[in-house]
């Protein structure tokens, strides 16, 4: 929003007060968001610079592409370089990131499923066979040999389920 409002020819503070009467289209009056962006606007009218207070802001909300935004805002208002093309190639490189996200997400829910699936499929047969052969487990359970057996199957067990939690545990 606030690339179109550059392209409009404002200027940057002015970009972003524009910004503003667009966000409240898109999200809800008390949004964070918008809140953040009146915060901004109002400490713009106290002189303090739009880099500055965008570095304020990706500390305070401890977001990685609030950050990286506001150290292209601060490089490209510095330089003077085309502040129009930092900030949308900012957010392409942002919404290309949000994108990829999404994908691996979507590509990860199936197996998270199926990992938290034949995680239960042991203790799913246990208990099936306790209930319908209550006997059978006896000579597993009932003995030094196949207490300190079944004691390593349950380590393993464990250590598969830990380690399948990991495998689908992706930070990008």
């Amino acid at each position: 929003m606030m690339a179109a409002s550059l392209q409009a020819g404002y200027s940057a503070e002015n970009a972003l007060r524009e910004s503003i009467k667009e966000l409240v289209k898109v999200y809800e009056p008390n949004a964070i968001i918008i809140r953040e962006f009146r915060l901004i606007s109002a400490q713009l009218s106290m002189s303090r610079s739009l880099e500055e207070l965008f570095l304020d802001f990706g500390r305070r909300s401890a977001v990685d592409d609030i950050r990286s935004f506001a150290e292209v805002l601060l490089t490209a208002k510095r330089s003077g370089g085309d502040l129009l093309a930092v900030i949308r190639n900012t957010v392409f490189c942002i919404r290309q990131k949000q994108e990829t996200l999404q994908e691996i997400e979507t590509s990860l829910s199936g197996k998270i499923m199926e990992q938290n699936i034949m995680s239960m499929i042991p203790i799913f047969i246990l208990a099936y066979i306790k209930l319908t052969s209550p006997g059978f487990l006896d000579v597993m359970y009932g003995n030094l040999t196949g207490t300190a057996v079944m004691t390593i199957c349950f380590l393993v067990y464990v250590g598969a389920y830990f380690w399948g939690k990991r495998i689908v545990r992706i930070e990008v």
